[in-house]
Parts: structure tokens; C-alpha cells; sequence
């Protein structure tokens, strides 16, 4: 059990998270060192695949399942290498490039309802927000039809820290997107380099086109939420800053951890060889976002 700003906080919490929390959350937004957070998260890559089960270890219980199985790809990849190919056209060999292509399709459409799920489910909050706000300003703020500071006050906490909880989520989607993009790339290259295949650039067309790839709609939200935040944290900078830090302690510390732990992912996954060519694939989609930007790399992703 540890303590920050006097609040109990249940789990472990390392000393990335420590320094991120005091460089992010204890003083004004504006005058965050962008190049020091960057340095904390700026740790020596891992492979992809111990890479992404720490990810998924990290992640919210319920979207564990989600991800890439990326163990067994890598499984079959190695079966497929491994069979005397004569041509294509030995048995073994094409069950279990078959199988691969399966995998594959299933891992897609696993990705695509599990993404709209909660892009759709993000929508429906972000209305329900601003209801909200306009429904305690309209009844409690000073023009409200039952005008109280005490209450105004009280409610409008709440929303901030609900607002904080949500920006966070929406930031962990952004990321499942990534990782799973990246991975589909990497374990595409990797079939294509040991098998001798051209699976890589048809599955990646494909894979440009599906809506768990398509982030438009959630850089949106997540660039309004923190439009939202700015307008619902009081003006005067000691008062906010105090806000801002109450806000992430009480919210859901698990979120909290997520993100980072999804920053430092977007960040690790962008690395890889200097060089890239013909087959380096495009950036991956974020949100037009001060905070998200800081992290994001301006060149192509070369898949390693």
C-alpha cells in the first residue's frame, strides 16, 4: 500500500510511473517538460512479441482477449517454415499456411468488432458529458435556475474527474489499434522472410481499409475532451493545477497506469531500424493531440 497526495493507492507503482505523475500532474499544463517525458519513456526497446504480452499484462482485464495472438502466428509461421514446401504443394505445408491465413482473417474481425464496440460506446459518453455539464451549469452555475457555488462545485468535480477517466480509455483504444496494426506487420514480414511468401503487402492493403485501423473518429473525441478539460477546470492556474492532481489521484488509478503504460507502447513500437524502404509502412494513426504528439515519431514505421 502506497500513498500519493494523501490518497491510498492500491498496486504497484514504479518509478516511471512516479516521475511521470510528478512531471505531468504537479505543475501547470503549459510549462510540462515535453522533452523529459520523453526521455522517461524513451526505454531500450524489447521484442515485439515479450513486448506486447507485458502490454496485454498491463491492460484492463477485460480487453486481455483482445489482442493479437500473436504466440500462435508466430507458432505456425515457424510449422510452415519447417515443412518441405515440393513446390506449394505438400499437404502439411498448406494446412498450416491455410491455417495461418484463418488465423489471420479471424484476428481482423475480432479486432473490428471489439474496436466499434467501444468506438460506439465512447460516443454515447461523450453526449452524456456534455449533458451533464450543461445540466449542472443550467441548474447550479451563477445563471442557473437553482444557483449554488456549494453544489456547482461539487458536481462539476465530479464530471472532471470522469472527464480524466475517459480521455485515458479513449487514449488505450487509440493504442489497442496500434499494437495490433504493428503486430499483424511484423508477424507478416516475419511469414514472408522465413517462408519466401507475398502475404505481407495484400494483408496490409487489407488491413489499411478495416474500421479498428480507422482512428478519425476517436482522435476527434479525445481532441474535444480536452477541449472539455479546459473549459470545465477553474481559470485561475494554482487552483486548476490542484484540480487536475485531484483529479487523476481519485480517478481510476488503473486507467492511469494503462495509459502510460499505452504511451510508452506507442512510443517503443515506432522504433526499430533506421532505415526503411519500399515496404516501410505508413504511420500509425493518432490523435492531432499536444500530449499524444509528444510521443509520436515523424517518420515511417519500419517493420523489424
Amino acid at each position: 500500500m502506497s500513498y500519493l497526495y494523501g490518497k491510498r493507492f492500491v498496486g504497484p507503482i514504479t518509478p516511471l510511473i512516479l516521475q511521470l505523475r510528478e512531471e505531468l500532474y504537479t505543475q501547470p499544463y503549459k510549462e510540462v517538460n515535453w522533452k523529459k517525458v520523453r526521455h522517461l519513456c524513451a526505454k531500450t526497446p524489447m521484442k515485439f512479441g515479450k513486448r506486447l504480452k507485458q502490454h496485454i499484462q498491463e491492460s484492463q482485464p477485460g480487453w486481455r482477449d483482445k489482442f493479437l495472438s500473436y504466440k500462435e502466428l508466430k507458432k505456425l509461421v515457424r510449422l510452415i517454415s519447417a515443412a518441405p514446401m515440393l513446390l506449394n504443394e505438400s499437404l502439411e505445408y498448406g494446412k498450416a499456411e491455410e491455417q495461418f491465413v484463418y488465423l489471420l482473417n479471424n484476428e481482423i474481425e475480432k479486432f473490428n468488432a471489439f474496436f466499434m464496440e467501444q468506438e460506439e460506446d465512447f460516443v454515447i459518453h461523450h453526449k452524456e458529458l456534455q449533458h451533464r455539464i450543461k445540466r449542472v451549469i443550467d441548474t447550479w452555475g451563477p445563471n442557473g435556475s437553482q444557483p449554488s457555488e456549494a453544489y456547482y462545485k461539487e458536481e462539476m468535480a465530479k464530471i472532471r474527474k470522469d472527464i480524466v477517466d475517459f480521455h485515458g480509455e479513449m487514449v488505450l483504444l487509440v493504442n489497442y489499434s496500434n499494437v495490433n496494426y504493428t503486430g499483424l506487420a511484423k508477424i507478416l514480414k516475419k511469414y514472408d522472410k522465413r517462408t519466401g511468401g507475398l502475404l505481407r503487402l495484400p494483408f496490409i492493403q487489407k488491413v489499411l481499409q478495416q474500421p479498428f485501423y480507422t482512428t478519425d473518429l476517436i482522435s476527434k473525441l479525445v481532441k474535444e475532451c480536452e477541449s472539455t478539460i479546459e473549459a470545465v477546470y477553474p481559470a485561475e492556474e494554482e487552483e486548476r493545477t490542484r484540480e487536475v492532481r485531484e483529479a487523476i489521484t481519485v480517478a481510476e488509478e488503473g486507467i492511469f497506469r494503462n495509459t502510460v503504460a499505452a504511451l510508452q507502447t506507442m512510443q517503443e513500437i515506432r522504433r526499430g531500424s533506421s532505415t526503411y524502404g519500399h515496404f516501410s509502412l505508413p504511420p500509425l494513426n493518432l490523435p492531432d493531440s499536444e500530449l499524444i504528439q509528444s510521443f509520436q515519431l515523424n517518420s515511417p514505421i519500419p517493420i523489424v
